[in-house]
């Protein structure tokens, strides 16, 4: 059948082990000093490994794999404890995965498994258990604009060049030498309403998604190059807050360790509703 299924990226994999210690079901392991995937039975798919990886190896691919199996993880993962069966179970919850997590919850009584249900809730950030609700990069959520703005037309745009997806972009461009740059998660200019004031003006722009795009390591490749061949001032790395989004912090970082300068790098996070939930220099 096919499912969604996480892909792991040896060349990147630099063996660290943080994927297996996010991956509860028990999925995967380290082997040779790569992350491996032991077992398509363990992965539901749902891509918590992605948000722990620091080097941007893991993805989410749709391909032929067997079923995931609820009650296979659950044999495996119990003798683990009350941490790791809440830690499992609030996953699923979170995803909005209602049959798995109550198939989780039946194994546990019909195996006279006691666990705190007050401390599942706790750990849940979606609301009572009984109506799990997904997290927050695929959950689907509806409100209305926080502070209501006066309609101004053809508001003029702060970009000053073309292209800015960073696979079309060439990092010895002239709007890059000498610039302040800022990276920005595909999602954030659609949920922070002041991005062109804020982010685009006296800027020159890259965008990309660390989750739905291919081709990773020339990413890595371009923002090196910016830093030595085309001596940018600063890099700013704007993302979401949901998990997907750190991975291209980390593809910024990776370039940053292998470039030949040291630049001041600065990290910001936007929620959902469109505030800024951090913003410092890393």
């Amino acid at each position: 059948m096919k499912r969604t299924i996480i892909k792991i990226d040896e060349e990147l994999c630099n063996g660290c082990g943080l994927c297996v210690s996010g991956c509860h079901e028990g999925a995967l392991q380290v082997i040779d000093g790569k992350a491996r995937m032991i077992s398509e039975l363990y992965c539901d798919g749902l891509g918590a490994c992605i948000g722990d990886c620091p080097v941007g190896a893991i993805e989410l691919e749709e391909r032929e794999a067997e079923p995931y199996d609820e009650i296979a993880v659950m044999e495996k993962i119990a003798p683990k404890g009350e941490e790791t069966i809440i830690a499992h179970l609030t996953h699923l919850k979170n995803h909005g995965e209602t049959e798995l997590f109550a198939q989780g919850l039946k194994y546990l009584k019909e195996h006279n498994i006691k666990i705190n249900m007050n401390l599942l809730e706790k750990e849940g950030s979606c609301g009572a258990f009984q109506q799990p609700q997904a997290c927050p990069g695929s959950g689907a959520k509806s409100f209305a604009p926080v502070n209501p703005v006066t309609k101004v037309d053809n508001m003029p745009s702060q970009l000053r060049h073309w292209p800015v997806q960073l696979h079309l972009l060439n990092p010895q461009a002239g709007y890059f030498s000498n610039a302040d740059v800022v990276i920005a998660a595909d999602c954030t200019a659609f949920s922070y309403g002041n991005f062109h004031d804020r982010f685009i003006k006296n800027h020159t722009l890259a965008i990309a998604c660390p989750k739905l795009d291919d081709g990773k390591d020339s990413y890595v490749a371009k923002i090196t190059a910016m830093i030595n061949q085309s001596n940018i001032n600063t890099l700013t790395v704007v993302i979401m807050e949901v998990p997907c989004c750190g991975g291209l912090l980390q593809l910024v970082r990776i370039a940053a360790e292998q470039a030949l300068r040291k630049i001041p790098i600065k990290k910001i996070v936007i929620g959902i509703q469109g505030e800024i939930l951090e913003e410092n220099w890393i």
